[in-house]
């Protein structure tokens, strides 16, 4: 709403709303020194409070209401007055004065009464008392009103005396037929969730009135009754005071002026409440939850279920850096930790993939990392290695300078245990490609500096000298701990954990637990990074799976797709998705461009971005769009197809069209990737492949796919230990099996290897599992023997091998396992 004055319409007038929305879009806005605020409502408060912080000297808030009147809230009004701002009551405004167009104050005239005596608002003003307010910009803050530009002129649609329109309560009709009304234009300003709950309830009458049902039908009220007080006497405690920021600090940001709880604080006020156990059952979540999954009416049950082993696989967490409490965690807003940083580096975290500080939202130039917090650190009882942190604190150095090349990393390590397969050379590109630097040493402390909030570090130089260095971001790389639920766990099951909490299991057998039948994979074995995890869930898969072998295959169900639609006699009606994964792509394609250039490409019928493709919700999208605009053809640009493509495959075959009816443009990889400083190139490879990938899939037909009988025997190619287990666990799944090992005996390096770090017994291994193998009936070896010639396809393959005594076997089988293992590198010049 304005104001029926002269002077409203001069350029320093502003409404309320327009004014904090630009100042919160970040625009600038020029007030002045001196503020006039009309109004005496929280918006008024608002707006003054935000001219205050904008560094307006003089504020001054006016309004029709007295003291006992303002509808504000008596903290905001409170607040507001301890902020500075002047608030005169019971005075109306006449008219805004101003000097060659520039406003100069206020004109006001005192106000007697606001409601007349059936409480309506009917303000009388007493015209003999006036007075005058200066200013350099005034803002009018006196609430809103129903815009009922939209109805015809003569319409049946009534409004109440204060202009707000009248509807039905319980069905929002009006009184012209077909006419609905609901939200703040018939209740006046209200909250989202009253005007989404008229949402809801408009939709349901106009279905109903143009289904000719009644609207009122099942729809009465129930009366609610309040929830019963939970039995037992509660203590009552006072609340805890609000604590606000400095004053100072107030007046001059935005940041929240109250002071966050403490811990104890928040565990102590939360005590007060009464401890009834349930939920305001509003649903919402049962609305909104995709999935299905939650039912308010679920009570608990014990599940009974027989099973013949179990695989325990229970993770870790993350080492709680705040012990740690020299580094500031919790205390300081840019030190981070790892896990922290991860979500920093998401395009769907918190700043869609930008390296920025959280204290200020400033792009960060010089980040940190200081390597072992919470491992190989005695003083917390975790003097072991996580084995992961100083690859991924790698990664992540790499990762945020291919996001933005301004970034200056600083990695400060005890050593760096770069020891898997590739590692050391992913190490070596860190420092020579990326120039990523790495300090040897491990900080005692990191300090804040109040005015910047950088982060200071005092280290050790090359020379033995003290260095001081700021950063703007400090990561704290920390370590693996089981979970503290896992101590149940283990207890109630019977199985025995070390002295750190992880599952104790033998050097030789990393998977089995002390209890027959009960499997360990992952970190809850030790800690260890995503390709070990795999690797050990593999392998507990196989144990576990080898005692139920006879069951295999009985619970199975096949999934069920719709018929397929037969496109033989249309022509190429191709859709186009393409995929900002979140700024992933985004930060560099303008996507809405690539998507608007396919629209114009021959045979695309539908073209659209998505923010995630892959997402559920836009694979029902693309199915839906199938089906509503008759495509026969779909493309989809967004990440790698070696990942996605067989998700978009199954989604096209959802809805109705020959999964190979499909061609992915992978404009992630080969564009936003590689292209991160060429934007205008990278966008127009971008177009370039998604004109290749509609031009391709416009020429595709439908392939059929038809079952082959696989040959249910195994071949595993090298009998060393790798080789042994191999062979020893097809045989335990069910399977037929060859071992062919090339020496005369059985073992490979495993021979010549006696002891282990922790005392294992490595030969004790090695004649068990040949005694194993020699009384398998599953398994035929053949030693001192090499394979000629492997022929055949996928499932279906014949291999010829040459035997100790120069006979060649030929045998038939589905599956090769090739571990012919490795031998130890022998330099042919040595240099002295």
């Amino acid at each position: 709403r304005s104001l029926p004055i002269p002077g409203v319409d001069l350029p320093r007038v502003l409404l309320a709303l327009d004014f904090l929305r630009d100042v919160n879009q970040g625009k600038r806005v020029d007030i002045g020194d001196r503020v006039v605020v009309i109004g005496g409502g929280n918006v008024a408060m608002d707006v003054a409070r935000t001219a205050r912080r904008l560094g307006a000297k003089d504020v001054t808030a006016v309004c029709l209401e007295s003291a006992e009147e303002m509808p504000a809230h008596p903290w905001e009004i409170e607040e507001a007055v301890e902020e500075g701002i002047k608030i005169m009551n019971s005075w109306g405004p006449t008219e805004i004065a101003n000097k060659d167009g520039d406003v100069t104050g206020v004109k006001f005239q005192k106000c007697n009464a606001v409601f007349d005596a059936e409480g309506r608002f009917s303000p009388t003003f007493d015209e003999g008392v006036t007075t005058t307010v200066d200013g350099d910009t005034v803002i009018i803050a006196i609430g809103q009103a129903t815009d009922l530009s939209v109805l015809p002129e003569n319409t049946g649609v009534k409004t109440t005396r204060g202009g707000w329109l009248i509807a039905d309560p319980l069905t929002l009709a009006t009184d012209e037929e077909g006419i609905f009304a609901g939200g703040d234009g018939v209740t006046g300003p209200k909250s989202a969730v009253e005007a989404i709950k008229h949402g809801h309830e408009a939709a349901i009458s106009i279905d109903r009135y143009l289904n000719k049902s009644d609207l009122k039908e099942g729809r009465e009220k129930e009366k609610e009754e309040p929830a019963p007080l939970p039995e037992g006497k509660h203590e009552r405690k006072p609340r805890l005071g609000t604590k606000y920021i400095d004053l100072e600090k107030r007046q001059s940001s935005f940041d929240e002026i109250v002071a966050a709880l403490t811990e104890e604080e928040a565990i102590k006020e939360a005590e007060r409440c009464l401890d009834c156990g349930l939920c305001s059952e509003c649903l919402q979540c049962v609305a909104v939850c995709q999935a299905k999954a939650i039912d308010h009416e679920m009570k608990e049950e014990e599940v009974e279920l027989q099973v013949g082993s179990v695989v325990l696989a229970p993770g870790f967490e993350p080492f709680e850096a705040r012990i740690k409490s020299e580094y500031g965690y919790g205390r300081m807003p840019n030190v981070l930790t790892s896990l922290d940083f991860e979500r920093v580096l998401s395009a769907s975290g918190p700043f869609q993939g930008q390296v920025l500080r959280p204290s200020d939202g400033q792009h960060s130039v010089k980040v940190a990392w200081i390597q072992c917090v919470g491992s190989r650190d005695t003083a917390c009882e975790h003097d072991y290695c996580s084995s992961v942190c100083c690859m991924y604190a790698t990664k992540e150095a790499i990762i945020a300078r291919e996001h933005e090349s301004t970034i200056q990393p600083t990695i400060f390590y005890n050593d760096i245990r770069a020891f898997g397969k590739g590692f050391e050379r992913y190490y070596e590109s860190a420092k020579n490609k990326f120039g990523i630097r790495y300090i040897k040493g491990i900080p005692s402390g990191v300090k804040e500096l109040q005015q910047s909030k950088n982060l200071l570090i005092e280290y050790t130089g090359g020379d033995g000298s003290k260095v001081q260095e700021e950063f703007d971001m400090v990561v704290l790389s920390i370590g693996l701990q089981p979970s503290a639920s896992t101590k149940e766990l283990a207890e109630k099951l019977g199985i025995e954990r070390d002295r750190f909490g992880f599952c104790r299991t033998d050097e030789l057998a990393p998977n089995v637990t002390s209890h027959d039948g009960i499997y360990v994979a992952g970190a809850f074995d030790a800690p260890m990074d995503i390709p070990e995890s795999v690797m050990s869930a593999s392998s507990a898969a196989c144990l576990a799976s080898r005692e139920i072998t006879e069951a295999r295959g009985t619970m199975v169900t096949e999934k069920e797709y719709p018929e397929e639609k037969d496109i033989s006699a249309e022509e190429p009606r191709v859709g186009v998705f393409v995929c900002r994964c979140g700024s992933n792509i985004a930060r560099v394609v303008d996507v809405p461009s690539v998507a608007e250039y396919a629209s114009t490409l021959p045979h695309v019928v539908h073209a659209e971005e998505n923010l995630y493709t892959c997402s559920t919700d836009t694979q029902n999208k693309i199915i839906n769009a199938i089906k509503e605009k008759g495509l026969n053809r779909v493309v989809v640009a967004s990440c790698s197809p070696r990942t996605h493509e067989p998700l978009f495959q199954d989604t096209i075959r959802e809805g109705c069209l020959n999964k190979y009816l499909f061609e992915m443009a992978n404009i992630r990889d080969q564009c936003s990737w590689v292209h991160a400083t060429h934007m205008p190139e990278a966008t127009d490879k971008a177009k370039d492949l998604v004109r290749m990938a509609v031009a391709r899939v416009a020429t595709l037909e439908p392939l059929f796919e038809h079952p082959a009988e696989v040959k249910r025997w195994g071949l595993v190619i090298g009998g060393g230990l790798s080789g042994m287990t191999a062979a020893l666990e097809m045989t335990g799944q069910g399977y037929e099996t060859i071992l062919v090992e090339r020496e005369k005996e059985l073992g490979g390096n495993l021979r010549r290897i006696h002891y282990t770090a922790d005392g294992a017994d490595p030969q004790e291994l090695l004649a068990s599992i040949i005694k194993r193998i020699e009384k398998e009936p599953k398994l035929t070896v053949y030693k001192g023997a090499e394979v000629k010639r492997v022929s055949g396809y996928l499932g279906n393959y014949t291999t010829e091998i040459v035997t100790e005594s120069s006979e060649v076997v030929s045998v038939e089988h589905g599956v090769v396992i090739l571990a012919t293992g490795g031998a130890e590198y022998k330099p042919t010049e040595y240099l002295y």
